[in-house]
């Protein structure tokens, strides 16, 4: 058992936790190479992974908490020996989490290194994001598209931070399982295409609805913004557009819901369409 007194920090005026704080804005996250995950969860998950882990801070009142105090205990790979363990108080947990309630732990990462050769896999599916600014939404669709097993995630200039702290916690986990890639639609999607990929998009003037369209084909499902849905030069690259029905009177579905709906119709076509 490893019986050593981690460092404790108490000043939220400490040089590394005026560092830690930094990462809650995207120009250090950029300058640096690192972004902050918060929770035992995603702690968890990110110690399940390969990313590597260079600080796991916790709160010095509650300790460490005890799924992650035995994982230190029991877990001898390359991502767990490697980490510096920092015991803080209250005020530096809530500083660098940006919380009025901070959580009994958070870590400071290095960004992920995805692999493109994801993309183009046989029978590829691949979630492309254009311009979806909300956290919530993109975190969302993440987990969607780890759910039903898609191969990566891409995400095109104009989308939110993929390490902002709010996309961050709404993907639950979900960025350390598959690859997201971020990249100029512009150059990727005809790339696909000479690959014959599918790219499909949504419209209301579709001919085939998501139930009748055939997912088993490499597809690469392509997500539009909030309010504008897909810009017009991202539209240009669309093979084929389907609509989701509506039996009820609702006017329509966000793009996290949408995107959902979309990818478990084609895990069922593809898993179970017997």
């Amino acid at each position: 058992m490893n019986e050593q007194i981690d460092q404790l920090i108490s000043s939220v005026q400490n040089e590394k936790v005026k560092q830690w704080a930094s990462l809650l804005d995207k120009k250090y996250r950029d300058r640096s190479g690192q972004f902050l995950i918060e929770g035992v969860h995603l702690v968890l998950e990110a110690l399940k992974g390969t990313t590597q882990i260079a600080t796991i801070v916790y709160d010095n009142e509650r300790g460490i908490p005890a799924e992650l105090k035995y994982k230190r205990e029991t877990n001898d790979t390359p991502v767990t020996l490697g980490v510096e363990w920092v015991q803080a108080s209250r005020a530096v947990m809530a500083k660098c989490t940006g919380t009025d309630t901070p959580p009994p732990v958070f870590a400071v990462l290095s960004k992920i290194a995805a692999d493109k050769k994801a993309l183009y896999r046989d029978k590829c599916l691949v979630v492309v994001l254009d311009g979806v600014r909300d956290p919530g939404n993109a975190g969302t669709i993440i987990r969607s598209a780890d759910a039903v097993g898609a191969d990566a995630v891409v995400l095109g200039k104009g989308c939110v931070d993929l390490y902002n702290p709010k996309t961050v916690r709404s993907t639950m986990g979900s960025l350390f399982h598959l690859p997201i890639i971020e990249a100029d639609l512009m150059e990727l999607l005809p790339e696909a295409r000479e690959r014959n990929v599918k790219l499909v998009g949504t419209s209301l003037q579709a001919e085939h609805t998501c139930y009748s369209y055939d997912w088993t084909h490499p597809t690469w499902l392509l997500l539009g913004n909030e309010s504008e849905g897909l810009s017009p030069a991202v539209r240009e690259q669309v093979d084929e557009s389907v609509i989701i029905p509506m039996a009820g009177q609702a006017e329509s579905l966000n793009v996290a819901m949408a995107g959902t709906v979309l990818l478990y119709e084609s895990l069922r076509q593809r898993k179970y369409d017997s």
